[in-house]
């Protein structure tokens, strides 16, 4: 296995992934620092990946905690398993956001199907809410006021950590990225 294979073939899966539901690394977990320094993950949708940057977007409510978070401490890690693939990448690297009325918020909520639009729409991520019971309409809600609070997450990544897990022995490579995204170094390592 040539590394230069394994690292296009890493980014290859993440672009398959932000253009397919079905993709085992459609969903990965986004990990920061909160202001009490204690480490915060969740699931988000990986919704773009470039190889040619080393770059994957996700979108959030910029009322979330992450939101917060990230103006803090914008140093993060996306961490992804395929279990078709048997195959778990671990990025490392920064977020840039991008708040209500900047040109790449706009340019992804006009990307956005209405049923998607609408789950910014509401009350803050993390308030107490009450469900609609059976047969009562939720009141309706207006797309603009979600459009108010969408916000986009540019991730560029300076390390993937590549781990495959086999019948025997296990394969784990490294992998780092300069400022523009180019590959600067690979090596395997014990896994």
């Amino acid at each position: 296995m040539d590394l230069t294979d394994i690292d296009a073939s890493a980014w290859a899966e993440l672009e398959t992934a932000a253009a397919g539901p079905q993709s085992g690394f459609r969903y990965v977990n986004l990990c920061s620092v909160d202001v009490e320094d204690r480490p915060q993950a969740r699931m988000v949708v990986l919704r773009a990946a470039d190889r040619a940057t080393r770059s994957l977007e996700f979108h959030t409510d910029t009322r979330s905690p992450k939101w917060l978070e990230l103006s803090a401490n914008p140093q993060v890690t996306v961490l992804g398993f395929c279990p078709q693939a048997r195959l778990q990448l671990r990025l490392q690297g920064t977020v840039e956001r991008h708040g209500p009325g900047s040109e790449g918020a706009e340019a992804a909520w006009e990307k956005l199907p209405n049923r998607t639009r609408m789950t910014y729409t509401g009350g803050p991520p993390g308030d107490e809410c009450a469900f609609e019971t059976m047969g009562e309409l939720p009141e309706p809600r207006d797309e603009a006021e979600g459009k108010a609070r969408f916000g986009v997450l540019s991730f560029r990544a300076r390390t993937l950590d590549w781990f495959q897990l086999r019948q025997q022995d296990n394969r784990r490579a490294l992998f780092s990225y300069d400022e523009i995204g180019a590959l600067s170094n690979s090596r395997w390592v014990n896994p």
